[in-house]
């Protein structure tokens, strides 16, 4: 009589095959929609085309392009690592992943749709993706919700590979750094200050703070100016927009940084502290691609990050060239062979 007990007891608490499978499902399902281009107004534009998995999941572009070759404001960063975030957006203003995934899609500078209404009738409309439903929901009924779980599963699918400086940390077997390597880390972590925001503890490291920090990029661009951009602001939210539409629209509302979704003065011209990992592989860089080469933006980061300690922070031609050699150990490589 235990023994049957326990056997059940076991059976309830086992993940059933039907859920696994499910749980796939959804998962190909949220690929599918974020692959899809018919799912923009013009049908050629998808969430992959600004994140595509062969370029890190960035666009190698300055800011990304939308419908009919609108130009954004932001540079595309990479999504290959939102279980790390805490945060979404450069300016912050989502906490959760299933509040951002759909919001591309009805944004007039990204993918364009009049609103979800419109996305709803794109997908039922097609017949593949109402086998996907079936598969992961048990019917064809399309809803946003479904939509939003299966492309958050997707994304928080993504593998996040090791970065070599990950496999060194783990002592695995043809990780170790190099000298310069090495000495570049020492520097990361001592006399540049880098780990202060780019924090490297974690198993993977998670190589950013999630906190916001001014760079001073582009803020020329609003100084003086605020006042007539909360306007704007105002007048969005008294039309129930969303700030992601001014901010993309907008390269001076953009320049606000969290300030726009806070409206705390301490944020204006804040931004969020991206991720490194896999930073040799991703220019241009800094929230606006206003930066090309990793070499300059080392360079801005240092005289920005000795402005705020009041005073300078002194790199040698060598400390930079060392610095520059650690920072190319934060990509992913193939875990070396056991």
């Amino acid at each position: 009589m235990a023994l049957a007990w326990l056997l059940t007891a076991l059976t309830a608490c086992a993940p059933a095959a039907d859920d696994n499978a499910s749980a796939d499902a959804r998962i190909a399902l949220g690929q599918r929609l974020f692959e899809d281009p018919q799912l923009s107004v013009d049908g050629r534009l998808s969430c992959a085309g600004c994140h595509a998995s062969a370029l890190r999941f960035t666009d190698g572009r300055p800011v990304s392009i939308g419908v009919g070759g609108a130009q954004g404001t932001r540079n595309a960063p990479s999504v290959n690592d939102v279980g790390l975030m805490t945060s979404f957006f450069w300016d912050g203003r989502e906490t959760r992943l299933e509040d951002v995934v759909l919001q591309p899609f009805t944004n007039p500078v990204e993918m364009g749709l009049a609103d979800r209404a419109a996305l709803i009738a794109r997908v039922s409309q097609d017949r593949e993706y109402r086998r996907l439903l079936v598969s992961a929901y048990g019917d064809d009924r399309v809803e946003a919700e479904r939509l939003v779980t299966a492309l958050s599963a997707y994304l928080r699918s993504l593998p996040l590979t090791p970065t070599r400086y990950d496999r060194h940390r783990a002592s695995e077997p043809g990780a170790a750094l190099s000298a310069d390597e090495a000495a570049g880390l020492a520097l990361f972590a001592g006399k540049a200050g880098c780990a202060d925001c780019h924090r490297l503890e974690g198993a993977p490291a998670a190589l950013t703070d999630n906190r916001f920090h001014h760079t001073g990029v582009g803020f020329e661009q609003v100084a003086g100016n605020v006042a007539a951009m909360l306007q704007q602001l105002d007048e969005l939210q008294r039309q129930r927009k969303p700030i992601g539409e001014a901010v993309l629209a907008s390269p001076q509302i953009a320049q606000l940084g969290r300030f726009a979704a806070t409206r705390r003065s301490a944020d204006l011209g804040a931004f969020r502290t991206p991720s490194l990992r896999d930073v040799a592989s991703t220019a241009p860089y800094m929230h606006d691609g206003s930066i090309d080469s990793l070499a300059e933006a080392v360079e801005r980061e240092i005289y920005y990050r000795s402005l705020a300690r009041g005073r300078p922070i002194s790199l040698t031609v060598e400390e930079q060239r060392q610095l520059l050699a650690f920072l190319h150990t934060l990509s992913t490589t193939t875990p070396a062979a056991r």
